[in-house]
């Protein structure tokens, strides 16, 4: 499966942003699909997961209750609304899939192309 990823920029502290992950080549609902982030001089950290029919979920402790990760299969598309932005979740963004349900980058063998968000304090 192909991943694009897209909708990151430049948003003001406590503003919003949603990003989009655009798939194709196979059946995307086989898929479960993470978002991932990576600041310069650091690991890739996991950020959200979904499964493949969005029946469950699961976000690092620090985007708990500010992002939401959602899906639309007949699209072909994730998404990950972030709201409430701080400046600490600037990074670049992956979007990832796998047949597996993990919250672990290790796992996944599809990714997109990463989509910066810079967020100004």
């Amino acid at each position: 499966v192909q991943l694009q990823a897209f909708g990151g920029g430049l948003v003001q502290a406590g503003g919003s942003l949603r990003l989009s992950c655009a798939a194709s080549g196979r059946t995307f609902s086989s898929y479960s699909m993470g978002w991932f982030r990576q600041v310069p001089r650091k690991v890739r950290e996991f950020v959200a997961v979904i499964s493949g029919y969005g029946g469950r979920t699961d976000y690092a402790d620090s985007v708990k209750g500010r992002f939401t990760i959602s899906r639309d299969n007949a699209e072909n598309t994730g998404y990950l609304q972030m709201n409430n932005l701080k400046p600490e979740d600037t990074a670049v963004y992956f979007c990832a899939a796998d047949r597996s349900y993990t919250l672990y980058q290790a796992f996944y063998d599809y990714w997109g192309q990463g989509t910066l968000v810079t967020v100004s304090s």
